[in-house]
């Protein structure tokens, strides 16, 4: 639903879209919490995921288009906020889970109400690009024939099946080392403070040094490294207190490349859409890079399976690692070929 998600921000407006998908959410979680029906955890499932359809591609659209030509800071702080989330709400679910599942999902319901007054009182009223000029059929023929963008969001599908391993193959990986839920906890606490502490600064210095395709493919690449110290130890036993160095250092080195890669990644999609059709255009690279987390997670999760029992250890680690520099690859060719040129120039990040 990214794709109608997208269109209707840029139809609508995009603070409308946020309110409601913040409002969806409220009621969600409401229902998680006091229901135990299965017809309506099935409806609270769907508002969930609806709710997200409807805020992710609006929100970065606004962003976008508040930052203008310093997209690339703005989406670095964004990502800032976001490592903030990741290492707050666990932490949070794990005290609130104490006092039961009902209390969990009230208070998340209880956030997002917050949340949607929130933003309707703080966000501008921008009505949406795209409102009223072509009939949506055409503005979705329009983007699918951007062959230079769908090439883009192909390229980049792996960079999304590599950093949801960080919730997969990572956390798998620590229970066979013995790590247990404190050190799968302990992973995602290095890589949120990362991105907490380095964020801003890494995006400044790749900003000096290089150009968007060059950050990019870079980034990949590093995401790709990452999972070569999981490939070569793969076959030792768990044992030793060593054992979590190579699930460490991929934590460390898949995480740094996200860092590098996201904003520029984020700021190339809204110059590619040409500031009209922003809201679709990211509503259709979420489509692509939901299709590749799930096709990651099915072959990743299908290949720990079959390692752990008939084949090589190492092997859907060095698969992953393979992925990521084939996707940095493909991300350089098209920058080299100027497919990946913004309409306006990278701001520096100050």
């Amino acid at each position: 639903m990214f794709l109608i998600g997208g269109t209707l921000a840029d139809r609508i407006g995009y603070k409308p879209m946020i309110m409601a998908g913040c409002a969806l959410r409220t009621l969600g979680f409401a229902l998680f919490g006091l229901t135990t029906s299965v017809p309506l955890l099935i409806v609270a499932a769907v508002l969930t995921g609806f709710a997200g359809a409807l805020f992710n591609p609006a929100a970065r659209a606004c962003l976008a288009v508040e930052a203008k030509e310093r997209k690339v800071a703005a989406f670095a702080v964004f990502n800032v906020f976001y490592q903030g989330g990741i290492l707050l709400g666990p932490l949070a679910g794990i005290a609130l889970l104490n006092a039961g599942f009902t209390a969990v999902c009230l208070s998340a319901a209880a956030i997002f109400a917050v949340l949607t007054v929130l933003q309707g009182l703080c966000l501008p009223r921008r009505r949406g690009m795209g409102q009223g000029r072509r009939p949506v059929l055409r503005e979705w023929r329009q983007a699918f024939g951007d062959r230079a963008f769908l090439s883009f969001a192909a390229a980049m599908i792996a960079s999304y099946a590599l950093s949801f391993q960080m919730y997969l193959a990572l956390p798998l990986e620590v229970q066979r080392l013995g790590g247990g839920q404190a050190g799968v906890m302990a992973l995602y606490a290095v890589s949120a403070l990362l991105g907490i502490a380095g964020q801003i600064r890494l995006t400044a210095w790749c900003a000096q040094r290089w150009s968007r395709g060059q950050a990019i493919s870079r980034g990949l690449a590093l995401m790709g490294v990452a999972f070569l110290p999981p490939a070569a130890l793969a076959h030792l036993p768990p044992a030793g207190g060593w054992a979590m160095l190579p699930v460490l250092i991929c934590t460390v080195l898949l995480t740094a490349g996200t860092l590098i890669a996201f904003p520029f990644e984020m700021a190339t999609i809204a110059d590619m859409a040409g500031d009209r059709l922003i809201g679709t255009y990211y509503g259709i690279y979420n489509l692509a890079s939901g299709a590749g987390i799930l096709a990651g997670n099915l072959v990743a999760g299908t290949l720990l399976d079959v390692a752990r029992t008939a084949g090589p250890a190492g092997l859907p680690w060095a698969l992953l690692a393979v992925a990521g520099l084939a996707s940095a690859a493909a991300v350089r060719r098209l920058d080299r070929r100027d497919r990946l040129s913004p309409t306006a120039q990278v701001a520096t990040v100050t």
